[in-house]
């Protein structure tokens, strides 16, 4: 047992000496503390930094062509079922996946084991923070949290003047900062990762192995 032991403190001790960084690539610099901006283009940063986390933006010129890239989606992951949040209302998404012949579970209709079964969340967000490439979504009745966290593949569908440039921004400058919060406030940075086993990176462990972003705009 102790040889089993010693293996795997080893096998930690290398991790932590080769910065357990693998293929990954080089974090940005950030220009020191404090605020950080877009540097000119706010949403090719995002889009930028997104695929750094791990995630994969997709841009569309208007709601019909968003449909058809989450649509698109979707049938390249074979999804058999979707479930579809909120703020979507503008994009003819809904027949789309009827016609594709994809259930659709909305969140305010189905239940727990609804949105465990689901291979494909569907949501609108609230903002994106172009410094990080993140997906902000705050909790509501037809967006909760399970929307971003139950199925393997999660779409998010926003519009570019969501977009804030830095996490300062989100907080001091926009309704976040201004009104009471809900219950929660989701910040994804790209798909769900852990380093807890031997300080190894796997991603969708706690969470979506996939996350798209498609932005209007």
């Amino acid at each position: 047992m102790s040889g089993e032991r010693e293996k795997m403190l080893q096998a930690i001790r290398s991790a932590v000496a080769a910065g357990n960084r693998g293929a990954a690539p080089p974090h940005p610099d950030r220009n020191g503390v404090g605020y950080q901006s877009a540097g000119g283009d706010a949403l090719e940063r995002f889009c930028r930094e997104l695929a750094a986390a791990g995630g994969t933006a997709h841009r569309a010129a208007d709601a019909k062509e968003a449909a058809e890239i989450v649509l698109s989606l979707v049938q390249a992951k074979a999804a058999r079922r979707v479930l579809l949040g909120g703020g979507l209302e503008a994009l003819p998404l809904a027949d789309a996946l009827a016609r594709a012949g994809v259930e659709i579970v909305r969140t305010d209709e189905g239940g727990k084991a609804e949105y465990f079964a689901a291979d494909v969340g569907v949501s609108g967000v609230d903002y994106l923070v172009a410094e990080t490439g993140s997906v902000v979504m705050l909790t509501r009745p037809d967006q909760p949290r399970s929307l971003s966290l139950l199925p393997p593949v999660h779409i998010a569908v926003a519009r570019r003047e969501q977009i804030v440039e830095d996490l300062f921004d989100l907080f001091e400058g926009s309704a976040i900062g201004s009104a009471p919060l809900p219950a929660c406030v989701s910040i994804i940075t790209g798909p769900s990762k852990t380093g807890d086993i031997e300080l190894k990176l796997v991603t969708g462990v706690h969470g979506p192995g996939e996350v798209h972003v498609v932005v209007l705009g």
